[in-house]
């Protein structure tokens, strides 16, 4: 089987949560190979998502290493068989890979949470503001790598899965370009926020307590909670994070920030307000 050269993130997490599930079993990569009647570098290369692996072969396995939850099972399997091009393949070559693994891991999302402190999350933003924060990146992208990462970002905006975002009062104020950018941003956010599947709230400079939260975020809810995925920004792009500790520490951050923020009514007439204001 020709080995791929770059697997997506989406692949290299289906083979994670198999070596996970294995070594939870307490069993080598070759008592697994031995199983399945192959070697230990197939079963390397399938948990690095290197190959893929079949449905008949997937469950095998989590039988084997006495996996009982039916709803994971059929999501590992899902994950396996998908065959989905999706439109973020266009981009392939064109831009960096994280941005296609975004693409794909909020093409599969049930849900998305975001904690925006500095910017407006990218799902949020216009085309203006979107085109102001690229054009600042050091070093300078040339206005061709500009051009396609506006696009990229504005097909990625045609999505309706549930979306929680909580913007802090500095993502509102910091003026990525102009004030007549700014302006268009603020009402293109009270538009969206009227949106049945965006809920948007929004934290003041005002507030007690929240030092432990302040971080941006963004929480990108899988088919089954395990497979669940927070996404951090990182100097070289964006890094994935899938532990069920980590994934549990930062739920309860969400809720730490949501709980500091006002509702999304309230959070409407704070942004009507700072509107008026610039």
């Amino acid at each position: 089987m020709v080995l791929r050269r770059e697997p997506t993130a989406r692949q290299m997490r289906l083979g994670i949560e198999l070596r996970r599930l294995r070594e939870a079993a307490g069993l080598t990569a070759v008592d697994a190979a031995s199983l399945l009647g192959t070697g230990r570098v197939q079963i390397s290369h399938i948990e690095s998502g290197l190959t893929g692996v079949s449905e008949q072969r997937l469950r095998r396995l989590a039988s084997h290493y006495a996996c009982t939850d039916e709803e994971f099972i059929d999501a590992l399997v899902a994950m396996a068989t998908d065959r989905t091009r999706g439109w973020w393949e266009e981009y392939r070559g064109l831009l960096p890979t994280p941005f296609l693994d975004l693409s794909e891991l909020e093409h599969h999302a049930r849900f998305q949470r975001h904690v925006a402190i500095l910017y407006v999350p990218g799902l949020l933003q216009t085309e203006d503001y979107t085109r102001a924060v690229f054009s600042s990146r050091l070093p300078e992208l040339t206005n061709e790598e500009v051009e396609l990462r506006i696009q990229h970002r504005m097909t990625r905006q045609k999505t309706n899965v549930p979306y929680e975002v909580v913007l802090h009062e500095a993502a509102l104020r910091i003026r990525v370009s102009n004030r007549a950018t700014s302006q268009a941003q603020l009402a293109h956010l009270l538009e969206l926020s009227e949106a049945d599947h965006i809920t948007l709230r929004v934290i003041p400079f005002d507030v007690d307590d929240f030092a432990s939260a302040a971080s941006t975020m963004t929480y990108v809810g899988g088919p089954v909670s395990k497979l669940d995925t927070v996404v951090r920004d990182a100097p070289h792009g964006s890094v994935l994070i899938d532990s069920e500790a980590q994934l549990d520490t930062y739920r309860t951050a969400f809720r730490k920030v949501e709980v500091a923020s006002f509702e999304p009514e309230r959070s409407r007439d704070f942004i009507r307000k700072l509107t008026q204001e610039l």
